[in-house]
Formats: structure tokens, C-alpha cells, sequence
């Protein structure tokens, strides 16, 4: 256990107060991972155990910011978590940390959510009925969709704003919304080449070739291991959102960037909501996100996956 003295203990005590109603005491901490810009606890407490996130209220400034980078302001990145959490709640078909309060403490910007206990060993020790749940379930988050594609409000992507503008076509969301944004920032920082960005817009024209037509699906929006959990009951759940309604075949291409997903989990997605034929040929194509994503926040070590994808197609 870490605990940070009586200073921190003073932040968690007063924002816990705020949100349960009643006096609580710090009994102690343990720090854990947050990002890249966020630190995070888990914090013992006289009425249960809690997860808390904080920053600074205003981020601009901070060490890893580029000249041309505007960074978000903390109390927004943490409100569009938690409405993230609650549309994925409200769909009722996966648990996520319950939130239990956001806003600001002195020049802290802080998010409370309730404290999910991991199971020992995580997901390299998933059974395949718990890959199998978790790919049902999946399948029935996507199976919830709205007329367009977009959701009513902004958010992000790790820091990068992401643009939800509502659109009906899934192909001028996918590259207006996505994959152009992206690439533009990329562009301007000199990451990515004019050359880069003209084979970008040759692609624009044939995504309708490339890709299926389908129905806007709410997607969890950012899912890698990294941000799913297996709990101490063993039963799946998400957190770090970057929720819109998209192109499920999206989010299902993002669990291949990197891997760890079993076999059993993509079984039991199609067997509740089968993709169209060819779809691992397409994973490179809705990669294309992710990738001008990570371009963006860590370098142009990911360009040469982005001119792969762009040479192929």
C-alpha cells in the first residue's frame, strides 16, 4: 500500500463527502496505473473501497504537450467518461464501474467510480466460458443502435478529441469523423506526409466497395485488453470508454491491433451476430483509427502500419 499523507488523504475525504453525503475516513491507498495524464488510486475508505482518478483541472502545459497540441481540460475529459459509463450501463448487458461523483476539487479535476476487484491472474487466466460471455455480450451491446451514426455529444479518444457529429451515411462517419480528423492532426505535425494524406482521400471512394453496409451499433469505442477486466466473480466488465454509435466491424478489428482476445470470444459474437464474409480482410481498413490515433498521441513509430494499410488498398 502507498498512502500519500495528509494532504491527499484531505482530497479523497473532502470529494467522497461531497458525492456519499456523509463524513468518511481514509484508512489507505494504493496507487495504480491512470495513463498518461491522470493519476489513479485505489482508496480504502470507512464506507468501502473506491477508484479515483485526478489530474490537474487544467492540462495545458504539461510536459508532453506539442506547440500545436491543445490538450483537454480535465473536468471535461472526466464528465464525458461518466456519460460514456452510463449509455454502456443503461443498455444493460455488460457490467462497468458504477460512478459515483466527478468534478472539481481546488485545481484537481477527479472522477470516483466504484472499485472493481480483478480476479488473480486477469485474462491471461479467462476460462473460454468467460471469453464466450464476454463475446455474447458484445454482440448484444451492438445489437443496440440509434438512426445515425455519431453520438449527441463529443468525447475522446485516450486525450484526442473525437468528433460524434451525427451522420447517416456509416462510411462518411467512418472517414469524416475518424479516420480524416486524425489524419489531419497527423499532417500538420509532420508525422504523416501530403503523399500520406492524398492516398487517404483515393481510399474515400472505395469504402463502399470495401466495407458492408450496416446499421450505426453502440461500440465501447476503445476496446483493447487493456480496458477490459475479468472480476473477482469472474464475469466480464469494461471501463475507459470512448462510446459513439459506429460500425460494429470497428470495434471488433480494434481487438485485433493488438491482440489477447480468444478465439471463443469472436465464436460466441457471431454466433449471436454474424458478420459479413471477408471480414478479416477488412480488419486493416477499420485499423486505420486506431493507428492515426497512436500516430498522433506517441509518435511515427505506428506511420509505417498506416502505409501499409494505405498501399494495400
Amino acid at each position: 500500500m502507498q498512502f500519500w499523507g495528509n494532504e491527499q488523504a484531505e482530497f479523497f475525504e473532502a470529494i467522497l463527502f461531497q458525492h456519499l453525503g456523509e463524513p468518511v475516513e481514509v484508512l489507505d491507498t494504493q496507487f495504480l496505473n491512470g495513463g498518461d495524464i491522470n493519476t489513479a488510486a485505489r482508496v480504502f475508505t470507512s464506507l468501502g473501497t473506491f477508484f479515483v482518478k485526478w489530474n490537474q483541472a487544467n492540462l495545458s502545459g504539461t510536459g508532453r504537450q506539442r506547440i500545436d497540441e491543445v490538450m483537454p481540460d480535465g473536468d471535461e475529459l472526466f464528465a464525458v467518461e461518466a456519460a460514456g459509463l452510463a449509455l454502456l450501463r443503461s443498455a444493460n448487458v455488460i457490467r462497468v464501474p458504477a460512478e459515483i461523483g466527478h468534478g472539481r476539487q481546488g485545481d484537481q479535476a477527479y472522477l470516483i467510480l466504484e472499485y472493481l476487484e480483478s480476479a488473480t491472474g486477469g485474462l491471461p487466466g479467462a476460462s473460454a466460458v468467460y471469453w464466450t460471455v464476454l463475446g455474447h455480450q458484445l454482440a448484444e451491446l451492438h445489437a443496440h443502435t440509434q438512426p445515425q451514426f455519431g453520438l449527441d455529444h463529443d468525447n475522446f479518444i485516450g486525450t484526442l478529441a473525437q468528433c460524434n457529429t451525427l451522420t447517416t451515411s456509416g462510411y462518411d462517419f467512418f472517414f469524416d469523423h475518424r479516420l480524416l480528423p486524425q489524419a489531419g492532426q497527423a499532417l500538420y505535425n509532420g508525422l504523416l506526409t501530403k503523399a500520406h494524406y492524398d492516398a487517404l482521400f483515393r481510399l474515400r471512394d472505395r469504402l463502399p466497395e470495401l466495407l458492408p453496409a450496416d446499421r450505426p451499433a453502440l461500440l465501447h469505442g476503445d476496446l483493447w485488453t487493456g480496458n477490459v477486466l475479468i472480476t473477482e466473480s469472474g464475469e466480464p466488465a469494461l471501463v475507459d470508454p470512448a462510446v459513439y454509435y459506429g460500425l460494429r466491424e470497428a470495434e471488433l478489428a480494434f481487438t485485433h491491433l493488438f491482440g489477447g482476445f480468444d478465439a471463443h470470444f469472436y465464436d460466441a459474437y457471431t454466433e449471436l451476430f454474424p458478420l459479413e464474409p471477408g471480414f478479416i480482410e477488412r480488419i486493416p481498413i477499420y485499423n486505420l483509427y486506431p493507428l492515426l490515433v497512436h500516430v498522433n498521441l506517441f509518435g511515427s513509430g505506428y506511420v509505417s502500419g498506416v502505409e501499409r494499410v494505405l498501399n494495400r488498398f
